[in-house]
């Protein structure tokens, strides 16, 4: 992860981005972390992004591991 101050992203946003696709860009504001510059090499990555980070199936896998800790759901060998 590599930080980069706010003035220099303004200034050629473009490049960062791109570099954004291989590693996370740590964006400053007067020294401190500000804000994060994710880019994605491709579509498919964009939509594992999205996937990874949408409340409604963070909310259905969370109600599914409920269910199973509460002893309701079929275990992986029993699946058919």
């Amino acid at each position: 992860m590599r930080q980069v101050p706010l003035s220099q992203i303004k200034d050629d946003l473009s490049r960062f981005l791109r570099e954004a696709g291989k590693q996370e860009i740590v964006i400053t504001r007067h020294g401190k972390p500000a804000g994060v510059l994710i880019g994605f090499e491709s579509e498919d990555d964009w939509f594992d992004y999205r996937l990874e980070n949408d409340p409604r199936l963070l909310r259905r896998i969370e109600a599914a591991r409920k269910s199973l800790r509460e002893g309701r759901g079929v275990r992986l060998e029993d699946v058919k």
